[in-house]
């Protein structure tokens, strides 16, 4: 990714944020990660204006607390947050979660693959992605 902003990962499973970590670092992404393990930490962090707001955001939809449709529901009629991309990455193949997630405007939706080498093509491609896209306010 372009910028140098941190990239926002709302986990509660610490064996799959350390391998989203693992991958970030595998494909030499220089961003920071900041981790949180719930909605509800994920939204106390974006509210906090000391620290620098991400580029994207990565979703779990099953978390304690605050799940992540919980979360999407509060973040995106936020001004502040709402223009902030959320990429779903979960277990979760549910059609009915796929649309409710996009109702909610995220995006993008992938379903984690349990494949190391497929997860790590997975956060490739979106890197690459976000590394061509173009959003409001951002300069780029």
């Amino acid at each position: 990714m372009r910028s140098s902003k941190p990239i926002l990962l709302l986990e509660d499973d610490s064996i799959d944020a350390m391998t989203i970590k693992r991958a970030l670092k595998d494909i030499k992404m220089s961003n920071p990660l900041v981790h949180v393990p719930n909605g509800e930490e994920g939204l106390t962090y974006l509210n906090n204006g000391d620290n620098a707001k991400p580029c994207v955001i990565l979703l779990d939809l099953n978390m304690p607390k605050m799940n992540g449709f919980e979360f999407l529901k509060i973040a995106k009629t936020d001004e502040k947050l709402k223009q902030i991309p959320v990429i779903v990455l979960t277990t979760s193949k549910d059609e009915q979660d796929k649309v409710e997630s996009f109702q909610l405007s995220v995006a993008g939706y992938i379903v984690k693959p349990t494949d190391y080498k497929k997860f790590v093509d997975a956060v490739k491609t979106l890197d690459l992605y976000w590394t061509l896209s173009e959003l409001p306010g951002t300069g780029v």
